[in-house]
């Protein structure tokens, strides 16, 4: 992309305000205000997904932004009163979803609510979702991450740069923050305020640390709004919450599987707060508390139909499908244990874990008794 020469103007009306503002500053008076930017990026020397324009504010980042993507800034108007799924034109319901969850808002609840009562953070996933079901080249993002708190920001700049390479898409983020960089891992970088532009190198993002513990039931509050189903807990069920630097993200709970044969343990709930979606928090707690509960012996089950869920799990040799999408029949368990029922008007799959063992993280929750052998077979 050549050199470009842009050069902004506006009239300076003269009056006693700004001639006192002129004298109290040593201003030299002026009728004219201009700002001239020459931004030179040479992103049409390498082929390209992600780039960043980053600097402090008023150093022009949101004009080069318009000035050389013109149809391309991300800016929607959203109906007042009809839900944020509503907002899609034409498209289909799965391909609204799909988009939504790939960018990680996977709320369904959420989606039911117009776009104005949503947080800042679920805002932002549903203006990139909605850009992602159209055909603009490069979806371009100006203040991007600037109205969420910096710990979501680095975990939503991970899950969009995700989505962006998977759909072979091209994205610029135009952002004063610069900690979002080795989240977003952009291939290009551009800072305004000083004219220098670099090429960046893929690099794997920074880990996450999840803590992990068990939790109260009472905090099932904090994740039941952003659960597809409006069910309780189960009163037998045991709960998991992971943390990231002390603040809860992400819950499990657990309950038994009665069954004639094959009794064991199923997945009851899971959630992922929708601010830490797309990075794949939610089946990391899944997955560890999976790996303790295998230790007992007895098959470890999941039935859902969240989308993003599904995806992961057909893919992961972690897991085994013991039942492809459909409808089930509604059923009810007698058991004196637990009462459950399956669902008999969404689409789920049910699967089974056939992954590791943690013996000892389940020992150190406990899931296990020191007695028991950490040689583990469990029944196909």
């Amino acid at each position: 992309m050549p050199r470009l020469d842009i050069v902004n103007e506006c009239a300076v009306e003269r009056t006693a305000r700004v001639v006192q503002l002129e004298g109290l500053f040593d201003l030299p008076p002026a009728e004219l205000s201009r700002v001239e930017l020459h931004p030179d990026l040479p992103i049409e020397d390498r082929p390209w997904q992600i780039g960043l324009v980053v600097g402090p504010s008023g150093c022009g980042k949101s004009t080069i932004a318009r000035k050389l993507w013109p149809d391309s800034v991300v800016s929607y108007d959203w109906p007042e009163n009809r839900s944020v799924v509503d907002a899609f034109g034409s498209l289909p319901i799965l391909q609204i979803t799909s988009a939504l969850s790939s960018v990680g808002f996977s709320s369904p609840p959420a989606w039911l609510r117009p776009f104005h009562v949503l947080s800042t953070g679920q805002q932002f996933r549903a203006d990139l979702a909605r850009a992602l079901c159209n055909d603009r080249s490069p979806i371009v993002v100006d203040e991007f991450t600037s109205v969420v708190d910096r710990q979501v920001a680095q975990v939503g700049s991970a899950a969009i740069a995700k989505v962006v390479r998977r759909m072979g898409r091209t994205f610029v983020a135009v952002s004063c923050h610069y900690d979002i960089i080795p989240w977003l891992c952009p291939d290009w970088i551009y800072e305004p305020h000083t004219e220098s532009f670099s090429w960046g190198s893929l690099r794997q993002r920074p880990p996450i640390a999840l803590d992990i513990r068990r939790a109260e039931r009472g905090e099932w509050k904090l994740f039941k709004p952003h659960h597809y189903l409006s069910a309780d807990l189960n009163p037998t069920a045991r709960c998991f919450v992971a943390q990231i630097a002390g603040a809860p993200v992400a819950f499990v709970a657990v309950m038994s599987f009665p069954h004639a044969t094959r009794p064991g343990f199923r997945e009851h709930r899971v959630v992922c707060l929708p601010d830490y979606q797309g990075v794949g928090i939610g089946n990391a707690l899944s997955e560890y508390v999976a790996s303790m509960y295998a230790c007992r012996n007895k098959p470890y089950r999941s039935t859902t139909s969240n989308p993003a869920m599904i995806a992961h799990r057909r893919h992961s040799p972690l897991w085994r499908v013991i039942r492809r999408k459909s409808l089930t029949q509604r059923q009810t368990s007698r058991s004196t244990i637990s009462s459950y029922t399956t669902a008999s008007n969404r689409f789920t799959e049910s699967f089974q874990w056939c992954g590791g063992f943690r013996p000892d993280d389940a020992r150190a929750f406990g899931l296990l008794e020191a007695k028991v052998l950490d040689s583990h077979a469990v029944a196909g």
